[in-house]
Formats: structure tokens, sequence, C-alpha cells
């Protein structure tokens, strides 16, 4: 039960400090809330028309196209460290087939266009 006691302090000292903090700027931050200071802020623009407003799929296809090669990365970069110590076929073969789904996804998105920025 020692164990837990101590996870239990540590979690009740990091509530006890982000309250204190939370409390701290209660009382510290002046505060004088207007109708200005209200409305919502956009790039320093005054918000002008409804909330909703369509937007162009192609951001999404980027977003997605970064994630993947963002992960592909983070696989990469370990293996490739470790690498000068002997891995063996099977983890050749392993990354030679993730490098390989990652060509396929690429050429897709070559394929259908999506890589063009004009």
């Amino acid at each position: 039960m020692g164990d837990y006691a101590v996870v239990l302090v540590v979690l009740g000292l990091g509530v006890a400090l982000v309250a204190s903090g939370y409390g701290a700027r209660r009382l510290l931050a002046p505060s004088d809330p207007t109708p200005a200071k209200r409305t919502t802020y956009e790039s320093g623009v005054d918000p002008v028309g409804s909330g909703w407003m369509q937007g162009s799929v192609r951001y999404l296809v980027f977003a997605f196209l970064y994630v993947v090669f963002a992960v592909d990365a983070v696989y990469l970069f370990p293996w490739a460290l470790v690498l000068r110590t002997d891995l063996g076929a099977a983890s050749l073969a392993e990354m030679a087939i993730f490098i390989g789904v990652l060509v396929l996804g690429l050429g897709h998105a070559w394929r259908r266009g999506l890589l063009r920025w004009w």
C-alpha cells in the first residue's frame, strides 16, 4: 500500500499546484469585462456574417499527407539509429514493407494530383 500512497501524494500535490495557480491568477489578474472584450476576435478582423463557412477539402488532404509522413519519420529515425547494430533480415523486410506501403500511398496521391500546389 505504500506505493499507492506515494502516487496519491504526488497526484494531490499536482492538483494543489494547479489549483493554487488558478487561485493566484484569480486574485492577482485584473478583470474588467466589457462588451468589446467579449466579442469574437478573428485575427484582427471584425467577425462578419454567420459562423458557418464552406472550407476547402484540399487542406484536409494536405493535413493527412503531413500526418502520414510525420508518422513515417517517427518510425524511420529510430530504426535508422539502431541500424548500426545487427537487426537481422526480418527487421529489414518489415521496414521494406512499411516503406512500400508509404510509397504506394504517395504514388496514389501523386496520380490523383493531390501534390500539385497550383
